[in-house]
């Protein structure tokens, strides 16, 4: 799960992570208020929305005046900006972050992730501040250092230190350095969180250390710990599909493609997306109704699937080992009778109670395509489309 910037910033301010004042504005009438109220020289203005490259989109401006945080604000207010990671439709501002401005003598970057290779938490850290991350690894991956986590002990003061020392921090801020990253680890691990990004990561003129913007993402599986993080959930910035999705416990992403897919298990899921692809067809989405699925279930998958207006056929892949195939049959019928499917329908079925499925299937009197295997299955369901 995502955050806004702002709320990021709330949560590290918990844990004695340094950010500057700031106030959330809805509209151009609050960004003044909030302004006037911080009374900084310089206000920054800054777009919410769940991407980054937002200065690069026209997202952030730096205000002189009330007069100019008016100006910026009603420019940045419902416009929708168009990322790098917003994709082609971008995404509409719906709120802003006022901020004070601050004396920027220099930018770094500071990120906690989880290190899947190792298994293992990893703080990294480059002098390359206010850069894509991926730039930099790219062009001078040598600027970047890292330190690996022992989860027995947690992140020790020297590592904190010697990473501090090998991005150039300034030594009279080491130790400010060494105590924000302390602090951003703690809440990296205490909140569950997947990404924990500060870029930049400043220096100012008056010697603070300061988090000038703030990326948190959350494992969505460990939210139930957290009521207080999964309070700060923005479904507009996520797809209708997948917040309906959400409240049936099935894994949904919406993707640019025209055959839906309805799978269980997210391996066979993304195996079914391949051979789709493979067979010259395009996924809709990648759908794993899990190995628990009951016939509302499946019939909620697939009345999300159908919003879709870009789908113009469907492929349902099932491997019954704990999910039963007779009860994935009923939920297609119920689905496809309450739907009024007309769009190609093509299922493969194996395992459970595969003979009672394709009995229900065959009996239903509908128009669904029955596949023998996987590949027989992507075949039919590219051809129905083309």
């Amino acid at each position: 799960m995502n955050i806004h910037e702002y709320q990021g910033k709330e949560v590290l301010k918990q844990y004695g992570v340094a950010v500057p004042n700031g106030k959330v504005a809805y509209t151009v009438e609050e960004a003044v208020a909030a302004a006037e109220s911080l009374g900084s020289a310089v206000t920054v203005v800054k777009a919410q929305i769940h991407a980054g490259g937002r200065g690069k989109a026209g997202g952030v401006k730096v205000a002189k005046g009330l007069e100019e945080v008016r100006t910026y604000a009603s420019e940045i207010l419902g416009k929708v900006l168009v990322t790098h990671q917003t994709g082609p439709e971008g995404k509409e501002v719906k709120r802003l972050l006022i901020e004070e401005g601050c004396d920027i003598r220099k930018e770094y970057y500071v990120g906690v992730v989880v290190d899947r290779a190792t298994g293992r938490i990893v703080i990294m850290a480059s002098e390359e501040g206010g850069t894509e991350i991926e730039e930099v690894a790219a062009a001078t991956p040598e600027k970047i250092f890292k330190a690996v986590v022992d989860p027995a002990i947690g992140l020790q003061v020297y590592q904190a230190r010697k990473l501090a020392y090998d991005i150039n921090i300034p030594n009279e801020q080491v130790n400010k350095a060494v105590k924000f990253m302390l602090a951003l680890y703690e809440a990296f691990v205490d909140k569950d969180c997947s990404i924990a990004e500060i870029n930049p990561l400043v220096v100012t003129g008056d010697g603070n250390v300061l988090a000038l913007d703030a990326k948190l993402n959350f494992d969505s599986n460990a939210l139930f710990r957290h009521k207080d993080i999964l309070e700060l959930r923005d479904l507009d910035e996520e797809d209708e599909k997948e917040i309906e999705a959400s409240k049936y416990d099935l894994s949904y992403i919406a993707l640019d493609g025209n055959i839906g897919c309805m799978v269980n298990g997210a391996g066979l899921a993304m195996a079914t997306m391949d051979i789709i692809k493979y067979y010259g067809g395009d996924p809709a989405n990648f759908l794993d109704v899990g190995g628990g699925a009951t016939t509302e279930k499946v019939t909620e998958a697939f009345k999300i699937i159908l919003a879709d207006p870009k789908v113009k056929g469907i492929f349902v892949n099932i491997f019954g080992g704990i999910m039963q195939c007779d009860i994935i049959a009923n939920g297609v019928v119920e689905a496809a009778k309450q739907l009024g499917l007309t769009r190609p329908l093509v299922v493969r079925l194996e395992g459970t109670n595969v003979e009672l499925g394709k009995q229900i299937l065959a009996e239903s009197g509908l128009n669904i395509v029955a596949a023998d295997s996987m590949a027989d299955g992507a075949q039919k369901i590219v051809e129905l489309v083309q």
